[in-house]
C-alpha cells in the first residue's frame, strides 16, 4: 500500500482548537449557525440521498461540539459507507488534511476470498472514491490502514472521529489497537470524537457488551477509552433519541436505516416513527 502524505500547515493549534469545559452537556444547536462553507457542502449535490438523515444526525451540530475546523488535519475512522466522509472530505480537503484510516486487514478471519478481497481492497477503493467526488487524483486522498500509517503521520492529527464504529471494536477485540493508533495520530491536545448506539440505563454488559447488539453502555465506552490514555472531556445529547428503548431483540439494526426485520414485519411502522437510534455524543482528551 502506497504511503503517500499531503500535510496541510496552516492552522495554529490555538485557532484549532475550541474550549469545552469538562463533562459539558449540550443538548443541540441550530444547522442554520453551521460554517458557511459547512452549510455548502451540506446541501451539496453529492449529498441528496444522504440529507434526509441529517434531522437524526445532526452533522453540522455534531462537528461544532467536536470543536472540528476546516483548517484542521482530521482523522475519520472506518469510514463504512461514506455518509460522513461525503461531509468531512469537502469540508476539511480544500484548507486542511483529510485523513481516513481503516483496520488492520491482516489481522481478521474472512469467510470466503471475495470477502477478503474486498477488505484488502478498501483503501484504493476509497481513495478512488473521494478522489472523484472532489475532482482530484487519488494520491492525493489520504487513506491508510492502521499499521500502515507513515511515520510522518503521527502527532499531527487534531481530531479523530469514530462514528457508530464502537461497538464492532468492542466484540472484534480491536478496540485498544484501533484508540492505540488514534493516540499516536493526535497532537498533544488532541481529541477524539465518539458517536455511538446507546444501551438503555440499567443494562447489564452480558446484554450490552459481551453480545453484539450495536448499542453500548457509555461506562464502558469511557471505560475502554480510559485504559487507553484519554479522559471524558466533554458529552452532549444532541444525538439523543429518546423515542429509542434501545431492548430490540434484534439490535440496533430493526430501526431506520437498516429496518432488519424486513418489509413484512407489522411493526415497521413503528420502527420508522421511532426513527434511528438514540447516541451518546463524546468527546476524549489525550492524557499525557
Amino acid at each position: 500500500m502506497k504511503k503517500s502524505l499531503k500535510i496541510a500547515l496552516i492552522a495554529s493549534t490555538m485557532a484549532a482548537m475550541t474550549p469545552i469545559a469538562a463533562h459539558a452537556q449540550n443538548h443541540g444547536g441550530n444547522s442554520a449557525n453551521a460554517d458557511p462553507a459547512l452549510a455548502s457542502v451540506l446541501k451539496s449535490d453529492a449529498r441528496k440521498k444522504d440529507a434526509a438523515r441529517d434531522k437524526y444526525r445532526r452533522p453540522a451540530e455534531t462537528l461544532a461540539f467536536f470543536g472540528v475546523k476546516p483548517t484542521m488535519t482530521l482523522v475519520e475512522y472506518g469510514p463504512g459507507g461514506g455518509w460522513y466522509t461525503r461531509v468531512l472530505a469537502p469540508y476539511i480537503m480544500p484548507n486542511g488534511t483529510y485523513i481516513a484510516i481503516n483496520g488492520d486487514s491482516d489481522a481478521r478471519s474472512y469467510n470466503n476470498r471475495a470477502q477478503e478481497a474486498r477488505a484488502k481492497g478498501w483503501t484504493e477503493r476509497f481513495k478512488n472514491g473521494v478522489a472523484k467526488m472532489m475532482d482530484v487524483k487519488p494520491d492525493d486522498v489520504n487513506a491508510f490502514e492502521i499499521d500502515e500509517l507513515p511515520e510522518e503521520m503521527m502527532g499531527t492529527a487534531d481530531r479523530v472521529l469514530i462514528f457508530r464504529s464502537m461497538h464492532g471494536l468492542n466484540i472484534g477485540n480491536s478496540a485498544d489497537s484501533v484508540l492505540k493508533a488514534a493516540r499516536k495520530l493526535l497532537k498533544d491536545d488532541g481529541m477524539v470524537g465518539v458517536v455511538q448506539h446507546r444501551a438503555p440505563k440499567g443494562a447489564s454488559y452480558n446484554d450490552y457488551g459481551a453480545r453484539q447488539r450495536g448499542y453500548m453502555r457509555t461506562s464502558d465506552v469511557v471505560a475502554i477509552f480510559e485504559a487507553n490514555g484519554f479522559e471524558l472531556a466533554g458529552s452532549s445529547e444532541l444525538n439523543a433519541n429518546p423515542k429509542d428503548p434501545a431492548n430490540w431483540e434484534r439490535g440496533v439494526w430493526t430501526l431506520p436505516p437498516v429496518l432488519g426485520t424486513g418489509a413484512d414485519d407489522p411493526k415497521r411502522s413503528e420502527y420508522l416513527a421511532i426513527g434511528e437510534s438514540d447516541r451518546m455524543t463524546l468527546l476524549f482528551k489525550k492524557r499525557p
